[in-house]
């Protein structure tokens, strides 16, 4: 099979999918999205002829628009543009979770720092204020006083960017000192891993310790379900224990796996380009 792989930097991840489909004798087009132009009726060289595009942009930005035209080509992409849009805004990956039925943190918007304010009071403190874009836990903060939420609030509305003058304000979940991360195709979990730090940010990229863990009956359902209302796709799903049961509050569409992959007993790159193959082969014996 011809495989795309959209990216603007090879990292880790990249590596290890790039190394499993080589090894499998596939042709791997490498297409670096700041080198190319996307038109609106010709892919550009290399696109049109393979069997699937798999999106690693760093940017999300870039993910969304180039996934756009790849599919406008007619050409199988995942993760699918309509999944990029969901996971890629905090508010509308929210929202779609809830309108699922799945439980998330209990989150509103506003649109001036008056009226985020008054959202912030109402959750009381702390609570946590986010950028609508935006990954690895960047420009997150955990509000604990007024004073903290007028000079944060401030700041974002004097930076500038329309996105920082969406504010997502969400409450606080108590949580173990750890979050979930499950990568799942589909909605079929590869392998999940808990993220664990003293700090109340417990992202992989900002330093947390990762362990293996072993997903029971409601966390899978969970995984599932949340896939299934973004789209489903290679995803990365976040949940957090809340006493005794779950909540789910993100699922991210570019995500990386070399953190689980280390502690994982399943091969994840293995799996990942098994998903890829299926997928393909679907794509095309649809297109005969």
């Amino acid at each position: 099979m011809q495989i795309g792989m959209l990216y603007s930097r090879i990292r880790r991840d990249e590596k290890l999918l790039l190394s499993e489909l080589r090894e499998r004798g596939h042709d791997v087009v490498k297409i670096d999205v700041r080198k190319r132009r996307f038109g609106l009726d010709e892919p550009p060289g290399g696109i049109g002829e393979c069997d699937l595009v798999l999106d690693r942009c760093l940017a999300t930005s870039r993910s969304r628009y180039v996934t756009r035209f790849v599919d406008q080509y007619d050409v199988p992409v995942v993760n699918h543009p309509e999944t990029a849009e969901v996971c890629a805004d905090k508010a509308h990956n929210s929202l779609v979770l809830a309108d699922a039925g799945i439980p998330t943190p209990a989150t509103e918007v506003a649109f001036t720092k008056e009226a985020a304010l008054e959202a912030i009071e109402s959750f009381g403190y702390p609570c946590v204020l986010k950028p609508i874009v935006g990954s690895w836990g960047r420009l997150m903060a955990k509000v604990d006083s007024r004073n903290a939420a007028e000079a944060i609030l401030e700041h974002k509305e004097t930076l500038g960017h329309y996105e920082h003058k969406v504010f997502y304000v969400q409450e606080f979940v108590e949580k173990p000192g750890r979050d979930i991360r499950v990568v799942a195709v589909d909605g079929e979990p590869v392998g999940a891993m808990a993220r664990s730090s003293d700090h109340w940010l417990t992202n992989a990229a900002q330093g947390a310790e990762t362990e293996r863990i072993d997903l029971n009956d409601e966390m899978r359902d969970l995984v599932a379900r949340a896939s299934d209302a973004v789209g489903g796709g290679l995803l990365g799903v976040d949940l957090m224990e809340t006493g005794d049961s779950y909540t789910v509050h993100e699922v991210n569409h570019t995500v990386e796996f070399k953190a689980l992959n280390e502690i994982a007993e399943t091969d994840v790159p293995s799996a990942v380009v098994d998903w890829l193959e299926e997928r393909a082969r679907v794509g095309r014996e649809a297109t005969v």
